[in-house]
């Protein structure tokens, strides 16, 4: 343990003074380097789980988990940090009690979290993960409970993220593409699964058009990714064009391209030569 004198409840104290003191330099370097507000914030459980849509849930029991593992919590107070370091003297009774118990070695019940994909949400327990953070401990014992959501959580960094998660399940719900379709489809400004969601709704009203027959969403969504989407990336690709877009960015700056330059939906090397020169 770091600063042990053998007096553990001063050493406790110091441990308290130095974690607060390590969160106000850390908000003063995050001030320094103009990072966003959100940088150092704990992630709000409901608002994830809003965002990546909920499925279910079911309790998993006890486990060790990682404790960089946790990055948010279902109470969205502001007495700790992104890293659990307290924001203020509000709860050092509390928390140099816990430390002292971990200093004389005592037994400290596990805490609660949910668990969603590899990101853990604390349900009960912020102030003894706030202390095993400053005992410099990498794990500690939960109780998990496993929430599944219609999209992987991977990529969720801060709580801005969220904003491209939650355009992203709004896009396959109305664009319900599957497999490896559904993966390669990505966009890095959330406003752009909007976009694309009503420019892949249109062509499908002019396939049914062109059919004379109902098709749904699902037909639709895998019709356009293997008849319209997957060509026109191979043409952007072969051409050279995607130049540091995703794919489905490329194809979206291409397909706005095509239409003003020519008001129609076919594809030939006049309109390719053409974009090539506009690139």
């Amino acid at each position: 343990m770091k600063g042990d004198t053998g007096f553990p409840r001063a050493d406790a104290e110091s441990d308290f003074l130095r974690a607060r003191r390590r969160q106000v330099l850390s908000r003063l370097a995050n001030w320094l380097r103009r990072e966003p507000d959100d940088v150092n914030i704990m992630l709000p459980f409901h608002e994830v789980v809003d965002a990546l849509g909920w499925v279910g849930e079911r309790r998993i029991g006890s486990r060790v988990i990682q404790l960089s593992s946790i990055v948010g919590s279902v109470d969205r107070g502001r007495d700790f940090d992104r890293r659990f370091r307290p924001t203020s003297g509000r709860v050092r009774e509390r928390w140099e009690r816990l430390a002292l118990a971990a200093r004389r070695g005592e037994s400290i019940p596990p805490i609660e979290v949910y668990r969603i994909g590899e990101l853990h949400f604390i349900i009960d327990g912020h102030h003894r993960v706030s202390v095993a953070h400053a005992m410099g401990l990498g794990t500690i014992d939960a109780q998990v409970t496993e929430v599944r959501t219609k999209l992987d959580p991977a990529g969720i960094r801060y709580r801005g993220d969220l904003i491209v998660k939650d355009y992203r399940r709004i896009f396959l719900e109305r664009v319900p593409l599957t497999g490896q379709a559904r993966a390669s489809v990505l966009v890095t400004d959330p406003w752009d699964y909007a976009e694309l969601g009503e420019h892949v709704e249109a062509w499908g009203f002019r396939l049914m058009q062109d059919e004379g027959t109902f098709l749904d969403r699902p037909t639709i969504a895998a019709r356009w990714f293997a008849e319209e989407y997957e060509p026109v990336v191979r043409m952007l690709h072969q051409a050279d064009l995607i130049r540091g877009r995703t794919e489905a960015e490329a194809y979206m700056w291409v397909a706005g391209e095509r239409y003003r330059l020519i008001r129609t939906h076919r594809w030939d090397d006049e309109v390719i030569e053409t974009l090539r020169t506009r690139r």
